[in-house]
């Protein structure tokens, strides 16, 4: 039997879909790409922005066409929000909520066994009460994502993913441990921690994120440890001295920084204001000289007026991000912000939008530049016409012109010259 698994959106998902590729691999199916003929396709919907649920349901339908026959499942946040849209879709099987994604499997099981071309889900799927287990053993990646935690306890004014995912739950930190063992004795040189809320990790079991990376910098053999995305409100001054402390952390943080401007920030309903957020960058850089940044940046939201924009401008002026994921704001359906006075028009969240970019792109240089003509150690992931390409610790790319093959293999090189948005090394 063919699956084919068709992933939308963030690491979480990413993950998931590799944990349920796993399971289905038990029972002996085999995974296919998208646009070749399988027996079962898997859609795993976003529902992060207006634009990522209209995909979502574009790629439902272009399943349906590439393999009329197979038997479709939609799961994800889209579906969980929205699972009566996608099971009017005439040709989808099941809709699975996320609170038990791994039921998936049993749905496609039920089905070959029942024979029945439709066969949707228990309601229970879409409870998000309880942390499901899965956990990955493998990874088509050099390095290895470990979901720790779902959920959010945020209130953000723009966001649905706390409808679509539920409040903080955690995996138990032995349970990540004995993951994370398992996977760098699969060979695995890198680590990386992902969640929907990840600072928040623990909280609903007595601990908290800084216990849980002190014991996975202890795990022997495993090269490094990275973290997803962090709320700069969680770097109190403690928690930066633990962080410094850690060994085979990556220093590397990527900041959900959402905006520059502290009266924007307030609108949103963010917990940091811009000073908390630029102080504690500095800080971090205090303890780890060789951090780099990078972070999330929300333009247009509603009552942004172009002072506001400026200070946004300005403070990513200052704080030297290495890369900037840059979102025009997207009215999501019931929140706080889709019916906020002051809805900025498209071209002007366009226009701005151009212009953080180029800003990026400057400090991107600067932090490019800060670093040529040093040593470092770097991961190499692929090689593209005769370059070995990889990441050092602090997420630089890095090329290196060799006939080797380095995948996975982890080498120290010296960086000579930047190329765009990496550095060529020798």
């Amino acid at each position: 039997m063919k699956v084919s698994l068709i992933t939308l959106g963030c690491k979480v998902n990413q993950y998931e879909s590799e944990a349920i590729a796993e399971a289905l691999a038990v029972h002996g199916f085999e995974a296919v790409p998208f646009g070749e003929r399988a027996d079962v396709t898997i859609i795993n919907t976003c529902t992060v922005t207006t634009e990522g649920e209209r995909k979502a349901r574009q790629m439902v339908r272009r399943a349906i066409a590439v393999s009329p026959d197979a038997y479709i499942v939609v799961t994800g946040c889209a579906a969980q929000l929205n699972p009566g849209s996608f099971s009017a879709i005439e040709g989808v099987g099941a809709v699975v909520g996320n609170g038990k994604k791994m039921e998936t499997v049993a749905c496609i099981l039920r089905h070959l066994k029942e024979k029945e071309k439709t066969l949707l889900c228990p309601d229970d799927s879409f409870n998000l009460d309880t942390f499901e287990p899965m956990s990955i053993e493998k990874s088509e990646r050099t390095r290895a994502y470990i979901k720790i935690e779902d959920g959010c306890d945020s209130h953000c004014a723009y966001c649905s993913i706390r409808k679509a995912r539920g409040r903080v739950r955690s995996k138990p930190v032995e349970d990540v441990v004995a993951e994370a063992c398992r996977l760098v004795k699969s060979g695995y040189r890198e680590l990386v921690l992902t969640g929907i809320e990840i600072s928040a990790y623990g909280k609903d079991l007595g601990y908290d994120l800084l216990t849980l990376l002190e014991r996975l910098d202890a795990i022997p053999n495993m090269a490094r440890l990275r973290l997803g995305s962090l709320d700069p409100s969680m770097m109190k001054d403690e928690i930066i001295r633990r962080l410094a402390k850690l060994e085979k952390l990556c220093r590397h943080f990527h900041l959900s920084l959402q905006s520059g401007c502290s009266a924007t920030l307030a609108a949103m309903k963010r917990k940091n204001n811009a000073p908390f957020a630029e102080n504690a960058m500095e800080k971090l850089r205090a303890a780890m000289p060789d951090a780099t940044f990078t972070a999330d940046i929300i333009v247009g939201f509603p009552g942004e007026s172009e002072e506001d924009f400026q200070e946004t401008a300005t403070f990513l002026h200052r704080v030297n991000l290495l890369d900037c994921h840059i979102f025009a704001f997207s009215p999501r359906p019931d929140t706080e912000a889709a019916t906020m006075k002051g809805q900025i028009h498209g071209e002007v969240k366009a226009e701005r939008e151009k212009r953080l970019s180029a800003i990026c792109k400057e400090t991107q240089r600067r932090v490019l530049e800060s670093f040529l003509h040093t040593k470092a150690e770097v991961l190499f992931e692929e090689a593209v016409d005769g370059y070995a390409i990889g990441h050092t610790a602090n997420y630089i790319e890095v090329r290196l012109k060799t006939d080797e093959d380095l995948h996975n293999t982890l080498k120290t090189v010296t960086l000579t010259a930047i190329d765009g948005s990496s550095i060529v090394a020798e």
